[in-house]
């Protein structure tokens, strides 16, 4: 049985671009050195992007985030640094838009990993919201994020993020 990586939303606009922020370009080397680590073992390895369009503004999530980012065919929709050298053709990616992936939900749904990881951007909304859905797909899979591979620009909230993980049984590790 195989681990499964599922990499969300390191994307230029949450690192470096319109909602980008400091503590996100840490992480670049981090979970570059993971996917390698994953693919090396000849494990799994997903993606999403956090996908957006010109009508951003008038979604729920534009008027809540009046912020327009991760625009479909921009440089901030791309992969960040050192990640995204490591996609590949083969490799599985989903485009949400908004902050769950229910797509990916259906996806892994039935299908049997020894564990799944999650890393990337931003941990108290993408992270969490994906973490969700993975408990939902597989509820009897371990699952685990690594405190150092996710940030959100708010570090309070992270913490919360962190401390609502154990609460879900999710396995909390670094």
């Amino acid at each position: 049985m195989k681990k499964l990586l599922i990499v969300v939303d390191y994307q230029n606009d949450f690192v470096s671009g319109s909602l980008g922020f400091e503590k996100a370009k840490e992480l670049d080397k981090l979970i570059y050195n993971r996917i390698k680590e994953y693919k090396e073992n000849n494990d799994q390895v997903i993606f999403t992007f956090d996908t957006h369009y010109e009508n951003y503004m008038d979604t729920v999530e534009g008027k809540h985030l009046p912020v327009k980012h991760c625009l479909k065919g921009s440089d901030g929709h791309k992969l960040y640094g050192k990640v995204a050298t490591t996609l590949e053709e083969n490799d599985i990616s989903f485009e949400k838009t908004t902050f769950p992936s229910l797509e990916l939900a259906k996806y892994l749904e039935n299908k049997e990993y020894q564990s799944v990881e999650l890393c990337g951007l931003v941990s108290n909304i993408c992270v969490l919201s994906n973490v969700i859905m993975v408990r939902s797909a597989l509820p009897n899979v371990e699952i685990y994020v690594d405190k150092n591979l996710t940030m959100s620009f708010d570090e309070q909230m992270n913490e919360y993020f962190l401390k609502i993980l154990e609460g879900l049984h999710i396995n909390v590790i670094g």
